[in-house]
């Protein structure tokens, strides 16, 4: 465990250094980003090690693997984010103990998430994940809403009891005109969170970058950037 622990100090050191040099080269105070971990595959160990070394925000992307871990890490003082995409018949078990929800992308969801955070009497962050690979049907490959869909969306779930429409998100398009473009990309969404903003002012979280391209999102002007491999190391292969 002192070899593990070892090894996610050195890599958030690693970690924290980019983002700092990143906000340098930008211009920008380094408590302008805030670091998400994301713990998928990893175990809730990893998790507590990752508390003890300062870390209060993990991410978890699949419901079957994030309700255990955020069970058996319910005494630390972390706040837990769910990024990927949601079924309705999962939204039960997220609003359990996620605080943030950054994968708002349609209506049916948001209708779910209100539902479920009145019946737990619980108020939920929720970000609309944005996506910049919309095809003609407005989705993205890895969910999202396209950019002309998001003032509606954003609108509903600020309108919906037990909901706090906190910003936007967006993972950087595989395809499209912002394939291989992430800076192009992310500023597009910054783009996208200055109009939601106009008419609701608080929604001022946006989440972009994750290990590969931080150094682009935090340029563009992200406030939460997602790492996972670039702390926890490369991830075993899902069954």
């Amino acid at each position: 465990m002192t070899d593990r622990r070892d090894e996610l100090a050195g890599n958030l050191a690693t970690v924290e250094r980019r983002i700092a040099a990143a906000c340098e080269a930008a211009g920008r105070k380094r408590e302008e980003v805030t670091l998400i971990v994301v713990t998928k595959t990893y175990p809730a160990s990893d998790v507590r090690i990752l508390s003890e070394l300062g870390v209060r925000h993990v991410a978890e992307n699949r419901d079957q693997d994030a309700a255990p871990k955020a069970a058996a890490c319910a005494d630390l003082p972390l706040s837990w984010h769910f990024v990927g995409q949601l079924q309705t018949n999962k939204v039960r078990s997220v609003v359990g103990y996620a605080h943030t929800v950054q994968s708002v992308d349609r209506s049916r969801l948001v209708t779910a998430l209100s539902k479920e955070a009145v019946r737990q009497e619980r108020e939920l962050g929720c970000l609309i994940q944005v996506a910049l690979d919309a095809g003609v049907n407005g989705r993205g490959e890895r969910g999202g809403v396209s950019p002309d869909g998001v003032e509606e969306l954003a609108g509903l779930v600020a309108g919906s009891p037990g909901l706090r429409l906190d910003g936007l998100m967006t993972v950087a398009p595989l395809t499209g005109e912002y394939a291989g473009r992430q800076r192009a990309a992310f500023e597009r969404l910054m783009d996208v969170a200055t109009s939601v903003r106009r008419a609701h002012p608080a929604a001022t979280m946006v989440s972009a970058g994750m290990s590969a391209d931080l150094e682009q999102a935090v340029a563009a002007g992200a406030t939460h950037v997602r790492v996972g491999t670039a702390v926890l190391g490369v991830r075993p292969r899902l069954g």
